[in-house]
């Protein structure tokens, strides 16, 4: 077994495999009995229920039956359409299902040498950013001889019923898993990147060009071994699993289980308008009940399109719970949809390749306000009291996926604490030598606010400029303590890393070479009126920014005399009475030239406003001037776990 997968309650399957066959016994898993406290933590089912063996239901039991297909599953007697869902959208996809069923060829039944079974199979979900195995029995909860919960439309399959099992355990109980997102599902199914969207308030149902860049996303994430699903939510408040006049059933998952563009004969060019439409194809867990709108299966539209098409899109005109719909309609029907990217890390592939960091961490409580990592949300005053990551934007512009991901709750639902905790991240752009924990916000430009929302994961796609940046994770609320996973996909490696240091530390080098004693931050916002360096009138300016022996340098504005920098700088400075000088140079292929510069006090006593500074010759405060003048705003303070 490989050495990244955990084993769940540390229970081993080769060995207790091997124990089982030498004994000549089936297994009993001890750590989910086959008792009422692995079904139910509240209620209780309305009869009584018997934990039965595969061989006790059908003759000839199997994991697969002909394979494995999204028509396998039925769901049973819980409210867990969303994880049915999921393993619909998993069995579209053998990479990932291989995953979760290991060695599935091994698990599998074989009639040839019965005294090889053991009654044990094992299973594999990503946990909070790792692997991790969960071992079970096949004693499964039925009634009048029939399974209660998940199940194949197939008697003597049984792959359905198991993996239910072992997500149970994972839970806590089977009452555990009633109610709760396919996201999540997916995610615990593959280590996908979730990102949720909720088609109301985007407006894809009225704005077409929304409608288009949505349809071609998904249909991206599609080919490239996504996995997709969706729901109705009713604004109205009235029960769910009610049906609509359309045949769709409200607080239900569906899966997605294709997107097409469909092309058209010339004939119905003119009746259709254009020679494609936009196609999604959902299937309902229950595997019956479908929408009876335009484009189900026995719809006039679909006698307009050729045989061939039909055959190669996979139409039956079957109740097996799936449909198609054109992507308007879904737009127009649907509320919320859950999208989980596989995003993809490996060099060797014909797609984009993103460069991942993940980190684990946690909000927790201190009365050491330095200490505490729980703030809240931005509207705290204790805010910076949270978690704080550092990364860099090496490009130009790069774009930025960011999962940010709390622990699982359910196992926590018998204590009466399962719901999900309200969390979200912010994202500042910081100084470009920036080392240490942000403790006050002057000159730092906030850029981007994820949602803030009570679901498992919270994710934010968004393009960001050359520089470094701070993320902080937060809970809405402050004083609210658990864990999480933050994931960071860029272009280029982004160094992602935990801020943990609020200042320089002191070592036996700082008595001999000194210590810090205040602290400056400055913004350079712009240089304007700069002489002019070629033919065209224009200059290459950048900004060098001095202080002792440190030097940090801005990107490179081009063909302009007026430019604007927004470049950031924070010093820690042992010598106060040095100045920090601020150069501007026009960047040459062979030599670059100085343009000026402002020599700058930084005393705390100086004004923190916006101030324009005339640039000079090299020398004093009272060198000569030079044309141009650059706007910079600069904070100080001998406290340095002030800025």
């Amino acid at each position: 077994m490989s050495s990244s997968v955990q084993l769940f309650r540390d229970q081993k399957y080769h060995e207790l495999k091997g124990q089982c066959i030498q004994q000549g016994r089936l297994f009993e898993d001890p750590e989910f009995p086959a008792s009422d406290e692995s079904l139910f933590y509240q209620r209780a089912p309305t009869k009584k229920v018997e934990w039965k063996r595969p061989k006790d239901l059908c003759e000839d039991p199997h994991l697969f039956v002909n394979g494995i297909s999204s028509h396998d599953l039925h769901q049973g007697s819980l409210g867990n359409c969303w994880f049915v869902a999921a393993c619909s959208c998993l069995a579209l996809r053998d990479p990932l299902w291989q995953q979760v069923i290991p060695d599935f060829e091994e698990q599998e039944w074989d009639s040839k040498k019965p005294e090889k079974y053991a009654g044990i199979f094992r299973f594999r979900f990503w946990c909070f950013g790792k692997w991790t195995e969960v071992v079970v029995d096949d004693l499964l909860p039925t009634i009048d001889g029939k399974l209660i919960y998940c199940h194949s439309n197939v008697k003597n399959e049984f792959w359905s019923a198991l993996l239910e099992k072992a997500y149970a355990k994972l839970a806590g109980s089977y009452e555990a898993l009633d109610g709760g997102s396919a996201a999540d599902a997916i995610v615990d199914f593959t280590g996908a990147v979730a990102e949720s969207i909720d088609l109301v308030q985007g407006k894809y149902g009225e704005i077409i060009s929304e409608q288009m860049k949505l349809f071609e996303d998904l249909l991206k994430v599609h080919k490239r071994g996504g996995l997709i699903s969706c729901f109705i939510t009713d604004s109205s408040g009235s029960a769910n699993e009610v049906e609509t006049a359309m045949g769709l059933i409200i607080g239900h998952a569906y899966s997605v289980t294709a997107i097409r563009k469909l092309h058209l004969g010339e004939r119905l060019t003119f009746s259709f308008k254009g020679e494609k439409l936009f196609m999604i194809r959902l299937r309902n867990p229950w595997g019956k009940r479908e929408w009876n709108g335009a484009w189900s299966d026995n719809s006039e539209e679909w006698k307009k399109v050729s045989n061939a098409e039909r055959k190669s899109l996979g139409l039956t005109v079957e109740n097996d719970g799936e449909f198609w719909m054109t992507f308007e309609d879904w737009c127009k029907n649907f509320t919320d949809v859950d999208i989980c990217r596989i995003v993809n890390t490996s060099y060797f592939s014909i797609h984009k390749t993103w460069e991942k960091k993940m980190m684990h961490g946690a909000w927790a409580k201190s009365s050491e306000p330095l200490l505490n990592r729980c703030g809240g949300c931005f509207d705290n005053k204790t805010f910076l009291q949270n978690p704080q990551y550092i990364f860099d934007v090496k490009k130009t512009e790069d774009k930025v996926l960011v999962s940010l991901q709390q622990e699982d709750r359910r196992r926590y639902k018998k204590e009466g604490k399962g719901e999900n905790i309200i969390i979200g991240f912010e994202i500042f752009k910081v100084e470009d030598n920036r080392s240490y924990r942000l403790h006050k916000l002057t000159v730092q430009e906030r850029v981007a606010t994820s949602p803030y929302i009570n679901t498992r994961t919270v994710f934010l796609k968004r393009i960001l400029k050359q520089g470094r940046y701070v993320l902080i994770p937060t809970t809405y609320l402050p004083g609210i303590t658990t864990k999480f996973i933050l994931r960071l996909f860029t272009d280029v490696p982004s160094k992602l890393r935990e801020l943990t240091d609020d200042k320089p530390k002191m070592t036996c080098w700082s008595l001999l070479c000194g210590y810090p004693r205040r602290i400056t931050q400055i913004k350079i916002h712009s240089a304007e009126g700069l002489q002019k360096q070629d033919r065209s009138g224009g200059a290459d300016p950048y900004v060098l920014v001095k202080c002792e022996n440190q030097k940090v340098r801005s990107p490179v504005q081009h063909d302009t005399t007026s430019a604007v920098f927004n470049t950031q700088v924070i010093f820690y400075r042992k010598n106060i009475d040095s100045p920090v000088i601020v150069q501007v140079w026009n960047s040459n292929v062979l030599c670059d030239q100085f343009l000026g510069q402002a020599l700058l006090a930084a005393s705390p006593s100086d004004p923190r406003e916006e101030q324009t500074l005339q640039l000079r010759g090299r020398g004093s405060q009272e060198a000569d001037e030079v044309p141009g003048h650059i706007t910079v705003k600069v904070f100080s303070s001998d406290d340095l776990v002030e800025l």
